[in-house]
């Protein structure tokens, strides 16, 4: 075996089993050798030659005198300075290189990782001293195990082992170069079970059956999984409150989970004296023995509702009193229901199973309280019933659980007593429609009214009055209710709208206190021939030097209806010698032309015109048509009439008259 390998061998076993020593030489507290023992180069390309990729730091703990440095790969070297440089250009080394420190006080390794290097085959130690190791088969090391406490107390450096300077295999044959030694770190059990959070909830339906999970509980312990150090046990220490059972929950120990144990019939959310309990968790590890270490948490469990519980009426009677005539909340009904409250299982719905039968009353449900607010929706009559008896009934939003169901106390008795009040005579019918003729003599009769007392067991006495008459026309018999004419009913008033006149009454009892009601009167008029008719236009103009042709088109109107209006007899007046200058034509059942036969001078003339209507007997209008006679040229007309202005005249009357044609 070469000197230098036995020395290396030797050296390396020194390190390991003399775990922070000293050397023998230098100053106190130096340990000789590589100071950092381990490297790393980030390969980005081809080493150049000269190129600084790292500094070792290295000591001998005496200066460092003649001290060498070996590289497994031969095309690198340590210079001067300590710097690893390559001593030519490299496109790829080792991924692992191994560098030799020696001195005479020092002989040390150490190892740099070449990072992300193509590679080629790894040297080998026996590399660093100049020759390859020798192959030897089916050999094992005599290298002894050594064992270490985790947490091992000083003073440090610490003795831990011994080894002799060479070591053999089992043939008893040397060993070359530096062996892997193992040193064997032993777990102490020195952390203790961590749960993830402090606090815990869970849930648990109220009538669980037992065995039923409710939540696991897991804590976790750093310490060496393959020892006892981190199996753990579970365990509940205290329960709060500790009633009706302190043992209502169980924990297994090993998985964590919390079960129930207390019986379904106890497991009542409205017997229990509270509806959320805490549990004190402990998981301790050493699988659960008295040396154990522990570590803590609270599991909150809430015991949730389900509707097993019907909704019950405080009372089985309740009682309301209501005035005739109004309406709103007249009792509010209240209830008790154990579920949990503002859940759908405790939310009550109010139903009326008997006792209305035309649907006066309806009930709504508080979501304050849950009362029933039973309300009036249609006015009560006193006279046609003054007592109602109501039965209601309540139940869940939610259905009850299969084997709860509704009792007799689930429904409930509402007694309504009404009471009377001086009510209003009232109009019937309302409105009060008639046909009258326009133009009747005034105290002509137009209707009777019909009030009556719906209190009807009481003796009173109803007065009539005008309430509204927009235009004075009517009177009426305070006693009797007969409506008559106090004025000339006319179809053509302002006041008269799609041939309907409305006026309204007032009826009055003698109560205490007095009570009103109000009627309406519609009188529908039919259309006397009372207006004459008339024409229109009533000015026309036409020039000077113009004859035989047409001055204008009249036509006639009427204020009242057919058949006492169109068709319009049109004619000139009586007046002598008319006919020699003016022609008037019809052109339909409304309208006629008027044509100038000759020509007149520049002036104002006053054509007379008779216009008749249609009806029986017919009703006559004398009138004139002021034509005025112009100046005319360039289509512009000059007038005698000191107001009269610049007007097209021929172009409108043109269009006028086609018009009138077409109809």
């Amino acid at each position: 075996m070469e000197i230098g390998v036995c020395v290396l061998l030797a050296f390396l076993f020194h390190q390991v089993a003399h775990v922070g020593g000293q050397g023998d030489g230098g100053h106190e507290g130096c340990v000789p050798g590589f100071q950092v023992k381990k490297y790393q180069v980030m390969y980005r390309g081809p080493f150049q030659k000269g190129q600084r990729l790292l500094q070792v730091e290295f000591d001998d703990c005496a200066g460092n005198e003649d001290v060498t440095f070996g590289v497994s790969d031969p095309g690198f070297h340590v210079d001067g300075d300590l710097n690893l440089v390559p001593l030519r250009d490299l496109l790829h080394s080792e991924p692992v290189l191994f560098i030799r420190g020696l001195s005479a006080h020092a002989d040390d390794l150490a190892q740099v990782d070449i990072i992300g290097t193509p590679g080629r085959s790894a040297a080998t130690l026996g590399d660093i001293v100049g020759q390859k190791l020798p192959y030897r088969s089916k050999r094992s090391l005599l290298v002894p195990n050594i064992s270490i406490s985790e947490n091992e107390r000083g003073p440090f450096p610490k003795f831990i082992g011994q080894l002799e300077v060479s070591t053999t295999d089992y043939s008893g044959n040397l060993i070359e170069g530096p062996q892997v030694f193992r040193i064997k770190v032993i777990d102490q059990n020195d952390n203790r079970p961590i749960f993830k959070e402090p606090r815990y909830t869970g849930e648990v339906l109220e009538g669980s059956p037992t065995g039923t999970t409710v939540m696991t509980m897991t804590a976790f312990d750093a310490d060496d999984p393959n020892t006892d150090n981190a199996v753990l046990r579970y365990n509940i220490v205290k329960q709060s409150p500790d009633k009706p059972s302190p043992n209502m929950f169980y924990i297994d120990a090993e998985r964590g989970d919390i079960v129930t144990v207390i019986a379904p019939t106890l497991l009542d959310r409205e017997t229990l004296p509270t509806t959320t309990y805490e549990l004190e968790i402990v998981a301790k590890d050493m699988a659960g023995s008295e040396v154990g270490l522990t570590g803590t948490a609270t599991a909150t469990i809430t015991i949730t509702d389900k509707n097993d519980h019907a909704p019950e009426f405080t009372h089985p009677l309740f009682e309301a009193h209501v005035y005739e005539g109004s309406t709103g909340v007249v009792v509010n009904l209240t209830v008790d229901d154990r579920d949990d409250p503002a859940t759908a299982a405790w939310r009550a719905m109010y139903s009326i199973i008997s006792g209305d039968p035309i649907q006066s009353f309806e009930i709504q449900t508080n979501p304050d309280n849950n009362e029933g607010m039973l309300s009036v929706v249609k006015p009560l009559n006193y006279e046609a019933s003054e007592f109602l008896s109501l039965l209601i009934k309540v139940e869940n939003e939610d259905p009850l659980v299969p084997d709860v169901g509704y009792g007799p106390s689930s429904t409930a008795t509402v007694h309504v007593r009404v009471e009377d009040i001086n009510e209003g005579p009232v109009f019937f019918p309302d409105p009060l429609i008639v046909t009258r003729m326009e133009n009747i003599p005034v105290g002509s009769f137009v209707a009777s009214l019909n009030a009556t007392d719906p209190d009807i067991l009481e003796k009173q006495s109803i007065r009539y009055a005008v309430l509204q008459d927009p235009a004075g026309w009517l009177s009426v018999n305070p006693v009797r209710g007969t409506v008559n004419t106090s004025a000339s009913l006319d179809r053509e008033s302002p006041y008269v709208y799609d041939n309907k006149y409305t006026a309204v009454f007032i009826a009055t009892d003698n109560g205490t206190p007095p009570a009103t009601g109000t009627g309406t009167l519609i009188i529908h008029l039919e259309d006397y021939n009372d207006n004459a008719p008339y024409v229109l236009p009533s000015v026309a103009r036409v020039c000077e030097d113009a004859y035989d042709v047409t001055v204008a088109v009249v036509g006639g109107w009427d204020k009242d209806l057919p058949p006492n209006a169109a068709p319009f007899k049109i004619e000139l007046g009586k007046q002598p010698d008319l006919d020699k200058t003016w022609k008037v034509t019809r052109v339909n059942s409304t309208h006629s032309q008027i044509m100038l036969l000759r020509s007149l001078k520049k002036d104002n003339y006053q054509l007379p015109l008779l216009i008749t209507d249609s009806g029986v007997p017919p009703l006559s209008n004398n009138t004139e048509v002021k034509v005025q006679v112009c100046i005319c040229n360039k289509n512009r007309m000059h007038c005698s009439s000191a107001h009269s202005h610049h007007a097209r005249f021929l172009v409108p009357l043109a269009t006028l008259l086609l018009t009138l044609l077409c109809l």
